[in-house]
């Protein structure tokens, strides 16, 4: 018997301890922490991917980092040597780009200068071309909603849009809707997408929370909720 209650004191405090350290997607606080670039990292651009039908040179930017990398980072080979730099930022495949890219550089082919798709702080995830539309889809983090003075994959992500050249870069999700997925419709000329954001404002996003529906015209360049449920 004594060591059945040892045994449930153990399990409410390991419970205890995962409690304490789930981190909220979304705070409410009204002070926030400015976000500051970390300058201690090293930046470092992949080769260019390019993707047929476009006519730019896409260059992933992301961070130098050595060894094996923090939970929630990406990485797209491990190593066991812990001071071995790896160089990689994104993995590429037909049609999209994922990674921890800070940031992306375009160059249309035959021209030597490059520019950036943004100068906001932000982290993008995934990266996909529609090659009849000559647009780009991007997932991203692009605020520190959990204010931890960082924006990293435990922020929340929303969809953003750009041309085939890197410019025109704009949001098309709202703010503090998680996107938990999107495609585009050939037939209709626009991308569909799902969110979930915080409506019991408890800093999670679970399944007592709401799920939207949207869709995106390229026409029109206007983001629409629709109703299903």
């Amino acid at each position: 018997m004594k060591t059945l209650y040892i045994s449930i004191i153990i399990a409410l405090l390991l419970v205890s301890c995962r409690k304490e350290t789930i981190t909220p997607k979304v705070k409410y606080d009204k002070v926030q922490n400015e976000v500051k670039v970390d300058t201690s990292k090293v930046g470092i651009a992949d080769l260019p991917i390019h993707f047929e039908g476009s006519e730019v040179l896409v260059f992933p930017i992301g961070e130098l980092t050595v060894g094996t990398m923090k939970k929630g980072s990406y990485e797209s080979v491990k190593s066991n040597d812990d001071n071995l730099p790896n160089f990689k930022v994104s993995n590429s495949m037909e049609n999209e780009i994922t990674g921890y890219i800070r940031n992306i550089k375009f160059q249309v082919i035959g021209q030597d200068s490059l520019h950036a798709l943004t100068d906001k702080l932000v982290l993008i995830e995934n990266i996909t071309f529609i090659k009849s539309k000559k647009a780009f889809v991007y997932t991203l983090s692009d605020k520190d909603t959990n204010q931890d003075a960082t924006i990293d994959l435990n922020d929340i992500k929303v969809l953003y849009v750009s041309d085939a050249f890197g410019t025109n870069f704009m949001k098309i999700s709202p703010d503090l809707h998680e996107i938990i997925d999107w495609k585009y419709e050939e037939a209709t000329n626009k991308i569909f997408f799902r969110t979930l954001d915080d409506a019991n404002k408890n800093g999670q996003l679970d399944k007592a929370d709401r799920v939207h529906y949207f869709y995106f015209g390229f026409k029109d360049k206007q983001a629409v909720e629709y109703k299903i449920m």
